[in-house]
C-alpha cells in the first residue's frame, strides 16, 4: 500500500509542430540571453523532423505503460503528466490534480541521475508549480534511479544488441548530456554516470574497452562544460585506429531529440565520414522493466 493518491510523470517537454519550435526554445533558454540566431540554428534540428520532438509522444507511451503496469499489479492510482517547457505545462497539470481532489502525489521524473539539471531543477519546477496553484497537492519527487535494474538492464540488453551488429573489437562509448563545470552537484552527476557505464559494460561485454563522453553542449563558447564531446572523441578514436563503436546514450531514458539528432544524425554522419562503423543502442523507453520502476519506487518510499 502507498500513502500517495496519484503519480505525476514529470518531463522536459518538446514542440509538436513547426510553429512550436521557437517558442519552445525560448522557454528552455529563458533568462540565459541566448541570441535569436542561435535559437533558429538549434530549431533547424527540430525542423528536420517536421518541427516535432519525439519526447511528448514518448511520454504519452510511457504514461500508458505505467498505467498498464499499475493495473497488472493492482495499484489503483491515477497517472498525470506535466512538462517543464511545453504543454502540458506542470502548473496546469497540478491545477487539474487539485480539481480532481488529489492531495498527495509522487513524481517520477524522466531523468535518472542526481545533479542540478537532472534532479534539483525538477524539484524547483515542482515548487514553482505548487506556488501557482492555491492549496495545491503535496508532491514528493521519487528518488533517482540510475542504479536500478529497471534502468540498467534495458541498457544492458540494448548494448549487447548493438555490439552484435558490429565487427569484433568494437569499442563502447557511453554518452550523456554535458553540463557546465560550474553547475552544482556536477561531481555527483559524473560519478553516477561512471558507475552506470561501468555496470552496463561489465554486464553486457566484460573486458570490452569503454569511454564516457558527453553531447548536446550549449551555452557560450567560452564557458567550460564537461568533455570530451562525442564528435571530438570519435575523431580521437579514429586516430587510434578504432573502426567500430557502439554508442550507448545512458544519459537519456528515451529516444528524444538529443538522441535522434545529436547521435543518429550528427555523430552518425561524422562516423561515416571517418570510416567508423557506428551503431547506437536503444534507450529504456517503454520497456516493461522501466515502466515498473515507478511502482517499485512507490513501494519503497510511499
Amino acid at each position: 500500500m502507498t500513502s500517495y493518491d496519484a503519480l505525476l510523470l514529470l518531463s522536459f517537454g518538446g514542440p509538436e509542430g513547426t510553429e512550436d519550435v521557437i517558442p519552445f526554445l525560448e522557454n528552455v533558454t529563458r533568462g540565459r540571453d541566448i541570441p535569436r540566431e542561435r535559437l533558429e540554428e538549434v530549431g533547424e534540428h527540430y525542423h528536420l523532423f517536421g518541427g516535432v520532438s519525439p519526447i511528448n509522444r514518448l511520454c504519452r507511451d510511457l504514461k500508458a505503460a505505467i498505467e498498464a503496469d499499475f493495473a497488472a499489479h493492482g495499484v489503483d492510482l491515477p497517472v498525470y503528466w506535466g512538462n517543464r517547457n511545453w504543454t502540458p505545462y506542470l502548473a496546469d497539470t497540478v491545477r487539474q490534480m487539485k480539481a480532481d481532489g488529489i492531495r498527495h502525489a509522487a513524481a517520477f521524473v524522466t531523468s535518472a541521475y542526481s545533479g542540478y539539471s537532472t534532479n534539483d531543477q525538477y524539484l524547483n519546477d515542482i515548487a514553482r508549480a505548487r506556488e501557482e496553484v492555491p492549496d495545491a497537492p503535496e508532491i514528493d519527487k521519487l528518488p533517482v534511479y540510475c542504479d536500478r535494474p529497471g534502468f540498467i538492464e534495458p541498457f544492458v540488453d540494448a548494448t549487447k544488441d548493438a555490439l552484435s551488429r558490429l565487427p569484433e573489437g568494437a569499442r563502447l562509448v557511453f554518452t550523456a548530456h554535458s553540463v557546465p563545470l560550474s553547475q552544482p552537484n556536477r561531481e555527483l552527476y559524473v560519478a553516477e554516470l561512471e558507475e552506470a557505464a561501468r555496470t552496463i559494460a561489465e554486464k553486457a561485454a566484460p573486458g570490452t574497452p569503454w569511454d564516457l563522453v558527453y553531447q548536446s553542449r550549449s551555452g557560450p563558447p567560452g564557458q567550460p562544460w564537461l568533455e570530451p564531446q562525442i564528435t571530438d572523441h570519435l575523431g580521437e578514436l579514429h586516430g587510434k585506429g578504432v573502426r567500430a563503436v557502439a554508442v550507448v546514450p545512458i544519459g537519456f531514458v528515451s529516444d528524444h531529440m538529443e538522441v535522434k539528432f545529436d547521435l543518429d544524425v550528427e555523430a552518425a554522419d561524422l562516423a561515416a565520414e571517418l570510416g567508423i562503423a557506428l551503431v547506437r543502442a536503444g534507450t529504456p523507453g517503454t520497456d516493461p522493466r522501466f515502466a515498473a520502476l515507478p511502482r517499485e519506487l512507490l513501494g519503497e518510499t510511499g
